[in-house]
Formats: C-alpha cells, sequence, structure tokens
C-alpha cells in the first residue's frame, strides 16, 4: 500500500488567497483574495480568478478555468471527461475537454458542470446539471440546464 498526502503543491497564488485545510491544491494558479474551504480538489491545469469564493468539497478537476468574483457552491463538480469513449479516457487527457467560466458566475451547491463554456454574469441553480455552452447572462436551473430568467 502506498500512501500519498493531501495538501497544497505547486500552487501559485497571490499572497492574500486563503486556504483552508484538509484540501488538495496542485499545479494551479490562484489570482489574488481567492477563498478556497475545506476538502476541495484542484487540479492541475486550473486557474481561478481574484476575489473568487470556492465553498466546501468541490471537486475542480483539470482544464478548468473561472474567471474573477465568481462563486463555486458547496459539493459543486467540474467533469473534463465525457466517456467519449464508451468509458473513462483514462491516461487520455487528449480526449478530455476544457471548461471556461466568466466573471461574475455563481454556482449553486451540488451542481455538475461538463466542458463548458459560461459567459459573464450568470447563475447556475442548486443541483443544476449544465450540459451546454450558455452564452446569454441570466438565471439557469434544472436537468438539463435552462434558462429561467435574465439578469
Amino acid at each position: 500500500m502506498k500512501i500519498i498526502e493531501s495538501g497544497i503543491k505547486n500552487v501559485r497564488a497571490h499572497e492574500s488567497v486563503k486556504v483552508v485545510m484538509p484540501s488538495n491544491l496542485y499545479d494551479c494558479e490562484l489570482a489574488e483574495n481567492v477563498f478556497v474551504g475545506p476538502f476541495v480538489e484542484i487540479q492541475k491545469n486550473v486557474r481561478i480568478g481574484a476575489r473568487t469564493k470556492v465553498q466546501s468539497h468541490a471537486f475542480i478537476c483539470e482544464l478548468v478555468t473561472i474567471g474573477e468574483d465568481c462563486f463555486i457552491g458547496h459539493g459543486v463538480m467540474f467533469i473534463n471527461d465525457l466517456f467519449s469513449s464508451g468509458g473513462p479516457a483514462g491516461g487520455d487527457t487528449s480526449k478530455w475537454k476544457r471548461t471556461s467560466l466568466g466573471n461574475n458566475v455563481s454556482i449553486g451547491s451540488n451542481a455538475t458542470v461538463l466542458p463548458v463554456s459560461i459567459c459573464d454574469n450568470v447563475v447556475i441553480g442548486a443541483g443544476t446539471v449544465v450540459t451546454k455552452d450558455i452564452t446569454e447572462s441570466g438565471v439557469y436551473a434544472g436537468n438539463p440546464a435552462k434558462k429561467l430568467r435574465s439578469l
């Protein structure tokens, strides 16, 4: 058995960043005044913009970019593998896809975000599953996410 300790490794972070342990962050970038709650994993090649808050139990996988002034609720899951071959891509990272969030995006607790692009000024309701790009500001909810109203 091999035990690998969680922790903070090779993170580029502004001195104002706050991380509540235990959390697992590696090879990512956190801009000024980012807050990361406990039991969060942020994987390599992730960038999180200034003043963004990531609440407990969130999982931010590789290839995710989050803009400034965003809120990532408790238990939010980001996905980069769409199982395009009928199962997990495994070590074939060429099959993984990118996710990009604009500025001022709030995602409610337990939402799931597939590889998409989300524009600025969007609210995603709790438990929502985002399966397609969001190109208009507004409030979205449901499975799959649907626009409820403009902001």
